[in-house]
Parts: C-alpha cells; structure tokens; sequence
C-alpha cells in the first residue's frame, strides 16, 4: 500500500435462504486470509504507519443475551488476545470512530464496485470528513481497488495453507471412495452425493466447496449438471465432480467411472485419452512455464486421439487451429484453486500468459463430452462424459498432486469397484 493509506475490508454479510432462515454462514475469503476472524458483522481496517497499532479490527461486543441464541462472541478484547489484533473496537461505534480514521489519509483502499451496501457506506464516511473541510478537515483524494493487490498475496500459498488444502483433498478422496464404493445401477445419483456429505462431516469439512456434481448416464455431458435426482443404470458412466471445503480452503476432484464397474470398450477408449491428456498436462508443471502451456498440451493429446479414434477428420494441426475438438472439449484445461474454489490471481500479465510459480495451486481436469445428439458421430459413442481432476501445487522443482489417493487407472477403477461389491 502507498504511504498515509487505509484500506478497509469487510466481513460477508449473512444471507437468508428462505424467510428467516439462514444459509450456513460463510467468512469473506479477503476478509479471513487477513484476520482468520469467522464471526459475521465486522470490518478490518490496515492503516500503515498508525502510532497506536496498524491493523484495526471493528467486531460485535459480548453480550449474553445474543450468545444465548446464536452462540459466544469473541468481542474486541479477545480478538486482540487470540488473533492479535493491535486494536479492535465495537462494530456498534463504528461511524463515530473510523471517519477519524480516514480523515487525513490520501487514499482509500478497499473492493470497490462488489457490494452497494457497503460502497455506500465508505461514501457516507468520507460524507462526514467532507463537511468539516471548512475546520481543517483533510478527505481523502484517491479510491484505489484492493483486490489486485491482496489476490496477488493469495495466489501464493505458505506452507500452513498447503497443509490445509491437503486435508481438504484427503477429506474429498474419502468421498469419492465412498461414492464409487457404493455405485451400482438401480440407484439414484443423490445416494451417491449423500456418500459424499456423509465422508465430508464426518471427516471435519462444514460444507462442500461448491455444488456436487453426480451425473450419470447422458447427464456426464452437461458441464454445470447438478440436479443429481436421475436413476443410475446399467451401462452408464458416471462423473463425480465434488470437493469439500477445509478450514476455508477448498478443493476440486473428478473422477468418472462405470456403474457397474466395468467399462464398454468405447468408454474405456475415451477414459483412457482423457487421463493421456491428464498425465500429460500435470507433467508440464513447473516454475516458469507459461499458464496455458499444460491446456496446449491437453488439446493436442485430445485432438490427436479424437482423430485416431475417427471422431475427428483431418490433419491435427489444423484442426487444432480450427478450434474442431470444441466440440467434445469445451473448457480450460484448469483454474487456481485456493480458499475460493475458482481462486483468485490474474492468469495474464500485461496481457501474457503469467508464468508459474511455487506456491500457486491449480486444477488440472481436462474431458471429451459427446453430446447424446451428437449426430456427427457413430452412435456408440453418443453420450459418453469423461473428465478427471486433480488439485496440483507447483513445488520448486515441478509439482505434487494434492488430491491422490483414489483409483485413477482403468485397472485400478475396475478391481476398486470389484473389491466393493463383494
């Protein structure tokens, strides 16, 4: 931050889901990297250079009578004592105490332009400062955006957050174990999802990451499925994209597999170039090489095996270059994966793709999906959906898979699931 700044960070509102009744309540990602605070109705202020204490925190007073419903309050005291806090003040005094803050300081940081409420609030207090100009009053001159500078904090991990988003992917590979586990035709995908919740909680995770993904059959095609309530049957493939969410740190698996644990031989020979495309992408990680470098890599496996197995015509560098595999292979090869599940961090730099470095984590989940209308195609292959993630860290000398653990392999799916049914 620029000298004689203050830059203001907000709490996450809690958000109702029906009525009066509350969705689980959530911490602001910004918000807890910086303070590790999860009580609802606060606000963080840095203000460099401050004789009394830097990092100023704003939080709800004890007070019994609300803890009695909705649980203990750390208070500002304690705040100070456990999360060391230099200074902290009742959320309740909050606009007679931070227009003093502000005033005399030259800029503002804070997220603009994501939350009416709360940009109307830092206006209301710059309102105070502006009608006392005539008394000596020094508003501040400059808004600036906060977010580049603390996402770029965040794209790097420290080993403290590594070890959590290992716990995240353990917790999740439980999951998946479970699911594929419990497969078999006759079943309905939302039995699948509750093995997943089921090895979540009982693991430690509050909450998954994001909506579970259980699509069967057809359904492996529709990238965002999560309806989850279509039966299970014989022949199907099912993709589970699922990942439970750690101590505010996420994470972000996919593993597909045959119903009835045995794959046909078109779905096998699909599998298979997939996990090809996989192997190959996570293989290019490394510190200095460039983000799109392992997509590049996954598109040309693709295209290549699409064309050997006649989905596509035609010679592979041109249709690379037609962009053809669009078709089965409609996403990016992958995205930061940190506290928020699609993290946070610029993928480009002066309009370059930015180059890796250690500490970051990304997906790495590439996929042929073959639309059931696919009439371009022989009918045996017509709603086929593959895709495999893992979460990845790029260490100093390459990269480490943080999700491993589950049958990946076509061998090692099919004796898993064998060893299950019995």
């Amino acid at each position: 931050m620029e000298p004689n700044s203050i830059a203001l960070v907000a709490s996450a509102p809690a958000r109702l889901r029906n009525g009066d009744a509350e969705y689980l309540y959530r911490q602001n990602s910004d918000f807890h990297y910086l303070t590790a605070f999860t009580e609802e109705n606060a606000l963080l202020a840095l203000i460099p250079g401050r004789k009394q204490g830097e990092a100023v925190l704003f939080c709800q007073e004890k007070n019994k009578e609300k803890e009695l419903w909705t649980g203990v309050l750390k208070g500002p005291d304690v705040a100070c004592e456990e999360l060391l806090f230099d200074d902290a003040f009742p959320i309740s005094d909050i606009d007679d105490i931070l227009p003093g803050l502000i005033e005399g300081r030259d800029r503002v940081y804070y997220s603009m332009g994501k939350d009416d409420q709360f940009d109307n609030q830092v206006m209301d207090w710059v309102k105070v400062i502006r009608s006392k100009v005539k008394m000596g009053a020094h508003p501040p001159g400059e808004f600036l955006v906060l977010d580049h500078l603390l996402h770029e904090l965040r794209l790097i991990k420290s080993t403290n957050e590594i070890k959590l988003m290992e716990k995240a992917a353990k917790i999740s590979a439980e999951g998946h174990k479970r699911a594929m586990a419990y497969c078999k035709p006759g079943i309905k995908e939302y039995e699948l999802e509750a093995e997943l919740l089921y090895a979540f909680i009982r693991n430690g995770s509050r909450a998954p990451a994001y909506s579970s993904i259980v699509a069967a059959g057809d359904n492996a095609c529709i990238l965002h499925y999560c309806e989850n309530n279509a039966e299970i049957k014989e022949g199907d493939l099912i993709l589970i994209d699922a990942g439970c969410e750690y101590e505010h740190y996420a994470s972000d698996i996919t593993r597909t597999f045959p119903a009835s644990g045995k794959f046909s031989q078109e779905q096998k020979a699909i599998y298979e170039l997939v996990l090809k495309a996989q192997a190959a992408s996570i293989e290019a990680i490394a510190p200095g090489v460039p983000w799109d470098e392992p997509h590049n890599i996954s598109v040309k496996v693709i295209t290549q095996g699409l064309v050997k197995l006649g989905l596509l015509k035609g010679r592979v560098n041109q249709l690379i270059k037609d962009e053809a595999y669009r078709d089965f292979y409609m996403h990016r090869v992958g995205h930061w994966i940190g506290m928020d599940v699609h993290d946070v961090g610029d993928y480009k730099i002066d309009d370059n793709w930015r180059l890796m470095e250690p500490g970051m984590v990304t997906t790495i989940e590439p996929g042929i999906y073959i639309a059931p209308d696919n009439k371009k195609v022989a009918k045996k292959w017509r709603g086929i959906g593959v895709r495999i993630e893992d979460d990845i860290l790029v260490t100093k000398k390459g990269y480490k898979i943080l999700s491993s653990g589950i049958p990946k392999t076509v061998k090692e799916i099919e004796t898993f699931m064998a060893g299950a049914a019995h």
